[in-house]
């Protein structure tokens, strides 16, 4: 019995310039490492310390899978999204190969992905929302998915005034299309994001030299 896998979702952005970047750069991004192993488990370690056995998980923007599959044994489900149909074809084949039955696979963009309301016990995004058109707009989706006391849970890259280059750069770069979009903004204004959205930031963590801000919030 392998991991099951949906229908692709219907989105006119499944075929976007984004999708098709990172379906050009599954393989790239299945190879490469982790930066701050550490933080990396520490976030898994917090993460799990909110979990359920009979919790229904919603990840969006998944990549390769590994961040549900390594959390699907202390759940009930996990459905895991990403907008890069290679990225989940690695997803599924790390599934099979691991023997885990219990995390669905499906292909949406995020900024366009909806369930009905209060279907999940915790919805996370990891290195996600900075690669949004509209970031304000997923948060609140998030919040109306989630059960009442249900939690969001995000690791999210937070680059304004450290990467001045960058900015100047991305633009560039998706021009030609070898950078994806990439929004500029502070660990506050993301804070500010959530808050206003009808959550209570519950912790806020930046791991040293990550310039990426953790957040557990609930609804």
């Amino acid at each position: 019995m392998t991991a099951q896998k949906s229908p692709p979702m219907a989105s006119t952005r499944t075929n976007s310039p984004s999708a098709k970047f990172w379906d050009k750069n599954a393989d790239r991004y299945s190879k490469s490492t982790i930066s701050n192993q550490a933080a990396y488990e520490k976030k898994l370690e917090i993460t799990q310390s909110y979990f359920t056995p009979d919790m229904d998980v919603l990840e969006l923007g998944c990549g390769t899978g590994s961040t549900a599959l390594i959390h699907a044994p202390f759940v009930k489900h996990i459905r895991a999204v990403d907008i890069s149909q290679k990225m989940l074809e690695i997803a599924q084949d790390k599934a099979e190969k691991e023997n885990i039955t219990n995390v669905t696979f499906d292909q949406a963009a995020i900024d366009t992905f909806t369930a009905p309301d209060q279907s999940y016990d915790i919805i996370m995004t990891h290195s996600v929302l900075h690669l949004l058109d509209d970031k304000e707009a997923t948060i609140a989706n998030i919040h109306k998915m989630l059960k009442p006391g249900g939690y969001f849970i995000s690791s999210t890259v937070c680059l304004t005034g450290i990467m001045k280059l960058l900015q100047l750069v991305v633009p560039i770069g998706r021009l030609f299309g070898f950078m994806p979009l990439v929004k500029f903004f502070s660990a506050k204004h993301l804070e500010k994001c959530i808050t206003n959205a009808g959550f209570e930031i519950i912790s806020s963590w930046e791991p040293e030299k990550s310039h990426s801000v953790f957040i557990v919030a609930q609804k």
